[in-house]
C-alpha cells in the first residue's frame, strides 16, 4: 500500500517540483540555442576553410575554435545547473603555467573539445525535437484544461480517432462536457510533464557523456620489486664458520 501511495505521490507531485520547470526551461532554450550554434559553427568553419589560403581564414578558424569551446563550457554549466547532472571537468590537465601554444595544442588534443563540437551540432535537431514535443503536449493539455472558459464561444469538436467524417466526434456544448474535458486536461498535463521530464533526463545523460572528460586517470607507478635476498635469512654457512 505504501509503495502505491509513493507512486501516486510521485505522479501527481510532478506539478509541485521545481525541477520540472527547470527541465521545461532547458528544453525550451534548446531550440534557439541549437539554431544559433548550428548557424554559427557551420558558417564560421566553412568561411574559415574557404579563406584558409590567406591568413584571414586561419584567424577565423581560431576564433570559431575558441567560441565552440566556450559554448561547450556554457552547455556543461547549463546541464549541471538546470538538469542537476554531475558532469566531470572538461579537462583533467591543469593549463595554468602553460604557454599559449601549449594550451592550444592541449585543448585541441582533448576529446571533450571534439565531443563538444558534435554535441553543439546535434543540439540543432534535438532542440527542434524538444520544442515540437514540448509545444504540442502543453498546448493540447492547455486546450483541454481551459475548455470550461471558452466552450460557449467555440464549441470545440473532439475527434476520437482519425478523420472526423469516418470516426465518432464529440461536440462540447454543455458545462458538464467541458468539465470532463478539463479533467482530461489535468491527466494529460501530468502525463505530459512526466514525458518532458524524461526527455530532459535523456538530454542530461547525453550532456554528461559528451561534455565531461572520462579519460582514465594515469596509473600509479608500480611498487619496486623486492629481492628475495633482502628478506631471506642469513645462509647457514656463515653460522658454521
Amino acid at each position: 500500500m505504501e509503495s502505491i501511495l509513493n507512486a501516486l505521490g510521485k505522479f501527481f507531485g510532478v506539478v509541485l517540483r521545481g525541477q520540472t520547470y527547470l527541465n521545461l526551461l532547458y528544453l525550451l532554450l534548446s531550440f534557439p540555442l541549437g539554431i544559433f550554434y548550428f548557424v554559427f559553427l557551420v558558417t564560421g568553419i566553412s568561411l574559415g576553410i574557404g579563406l584558409a589560403i590567406v591568413w584571414v581564414g586561419l584567424i577565423i578558424l581560431v576564433g570559431v575554435f575558441a567560441a565552440w569551446y566556450a559554448f561547450t563550457a556554457f552547455e556543461r554549466g547549463m546541464a549541471i545547473g538546470m538538469l542537476r547532472e554531475d558532469i566531470l571537468p572538461m579537462s583533467q590537465q591543469d593549463l595554468s603555467g602553460m604557454t599559449l601554444w601549449k594550451k592550444f595544442t592541449t585543448t585541441l588534443a582533448n576529446p571533450v573539445t571534439w565531443k563538444g563540437l558534435a554535441f553543439l551540432l546535434a543540439k540543432f535537431p534535438l532542440g527542434i525535437l524538444s520544442f515540437v514535443v514540448l509545444v504540442t503536449l502543453l498546448s493540447v493539455s492547455a486546450a483541454f484544461l481551459a475548455m470550461p472558459f471558452y466552450y460557449t464561444y467555440v464549441n470545440p469538436e473532439i475527434t476520437l480517432w482519425g478523420d472526423s467524417t469516418l470516426y465518432p466526434m464529440l461536440l462540447v456544448d454543455t458545462l458538464g462536457e467541458a468539465m470532463l474535458g478539463s479533467l482530461i486536461g489535468v491527466i494529460l498535463t501530468l502525463f505530459s510533464l512526466h514525458i518532458l521530464n524524461g526527455l530532459a533526463w535523456v538530454s542530461g545523460k547525453f550532456a554528461k557523456v559528451m561534455l565531461g572528460n572520462y579519460s582514465p586517470a594515469p596509473a600509479a607507478p608500480a611498487a619496486p620489486a623486492v629481492s628475495l635476498e633482502t628478506i631471506a635469512p642469513a645462509a647457514p654457512e656463515a653460522q658454521a664458520n
